[in-house]
């Protein structure tokens, strides 16, 4: 019998009399369960359901009662504001949000949320060549190296982030045969648009419409958190028009009135800024996005503390992960992160902030140039004196 259950792929019979198959996480379940007493009350509590938790359920819990909550509702206007705009092209896109973020008309740090991981590369390159610090959340990162990069926009290192809630590629991982890259795995359990501690976000730009309602309410969610405000925006091309109408419709309110109200930009203001938006999508190649991808993989790869005794053993490698060729991105071109008077738009200069001056350094928070180190603010303590020889005592008189 035992035999005939392991060749079916069964190895445990449940509390409630089924047999359960072998799946992810059974062994870490039993493990679990060999420490439980015979008689016991269970209460599983879990932000999502996963191979691994059905598991343990089966295994520790006995017919339960599962208590779904309903998804929380958005805040009201009074706290958060969403709107949409309807962009013609997808330079028209880049070109407002270079707009909005280099000439500072969006206070605050944001999210931008992308379609898929290469678009949000894509995105980051493309905001670099204005001189826009920006981070992109690579879900094909262990769990480790994203906690930091979300530690870090948390600090304030970074004032935008690009993510993804794009998950595991479902075709085949060998690639569609049309010459496409095979896909690297990526971790099915992380969604950035939720279950991530994004703090003190005061807005969330939608660069691409979300797939679902249900992805629009966990993106827009990051923000307007408590009783802090917030702004949603979505970007829409004409392909995209027919998911925005479906957002629409289902956070319309009680007299139907949609709650993204159209976002009121002029965008002939802003056509001098879009020889440079050209510049710097030409900057951008597939070539640079592919460049960008393995360099953030090569690092990842020298940083990892589970491959530190692999290197210790095999030196050579290290030696040829460290020399490889070197990786170029994308070239920045300086002058794109300088915008003149004359190119912001009158309307727009009483507003705008394009080139806001670097703060000075306070006294006492760091060395100067020469390398000299900071004065202390007690003055007590700063105070130096130097004593000064007097003509009586230099002409040897007492």
């Amino acid at each position: 019998m035992a035999a005939e259950m392991e060749e079916k792929g069964f190895e445990h019979m449940g509390l409630d009399g089924r047999l359960l198959r072998r799946s992810p996480g059974f062994r870490e379940g039993w493990a679990l369960l060999c420490h439980m007493p015979k008689i016991y009350q269970a209460l599983l509590v879990s932000a999502t359901l996963n191979p691994e938790l059905e598991a343990l359920q089966e295994l520790v819990l006995h017919n339960p009662v599962q208590v779904v909550p309903p998804e929380p509702r958005l805040p009201g206007r009074s706290q958060l504001q969403q709107f949409q705009l309807r962009c013609g092209s997808e330079e028209d896109k880049f070109l407002l949000l270079a707009a909005l973020l280099k000439l500072r008309l969006l206070r605050g740090r944001a999210l931008l949320f992308v379609g898929s991981l290469a678009r949000a590369f894509r995105l980051k390159l493309f905001l670099e060549q204005f001189g826009i610090a920006a981070c992109a959340l690579n879900p094909q990162l262990p769990a480790r190296s994203r906690c930091h990069v979300i530690a870090q926009f948390n600090r304030g290192l970074y004032d935008y982030i690009v993510a993804t809630d794009e998950e595991g590629p479902k075709g085949d991982k060998k690639g569609d045969g049309k010459g496409q890259p095979p896909q690297c795995p990526q971790d099915p359990e992380f969604g950035v648009s939720r279950g991530i501690d994004f703090q003190n976000v005061a807005a969330v730009i939608n660069f691409d419409v979300p797939s679902s309602v249900e992805t629009y309410i966990h993106r827009v969610g990051r923000t307007a958190r408590g009783d802090s405000p917030g702004t949603a925006l979505t970007l829409a091309l004409p392909d995209e028009l027919e998911g925005l109408r479906r957002i629409e419709d289902t956070l319309a309110a009680e007299n139907g009135q949609s709650m993204l109200q159209p976002y009121e930009f002029r965008m002939e203001e802003i056509e001098t800024l879009r020889y440079r938006c050209r510049d710097a999508m030409r900057a951008v190649t597939k070539q640079a996005v592919r460049e960008a991808r393995l360099r953030e993989l090569r690092q990842e790869l020298l940083n990892c503390e589970k491959l530190k005794v692999y290197f210790e053993d095999n030196p050579r490698d290290l030696q040829a992960l460290r020399h490889d060729r070197p990786l170029h991105p994308a070239s920045v071109q300086p002058h794109l992160g300088h915008v003149p008077d004359y190119l912001v738009p009158p309307s727009l200069r009483g507003i705008a902030d394009p080139n806001p001056k670097k703060r000075k350094c306070p006294r006492g928070a760091g060395p100067r140039r020469g390398g000299s180190k900071p004065r202390s603010g007690n003055p007590l303590q700063s105070f130096r004196f130097t004593r000064r020889g007097n003509k009586r005592g230099a002409a040897g008189t007492p």
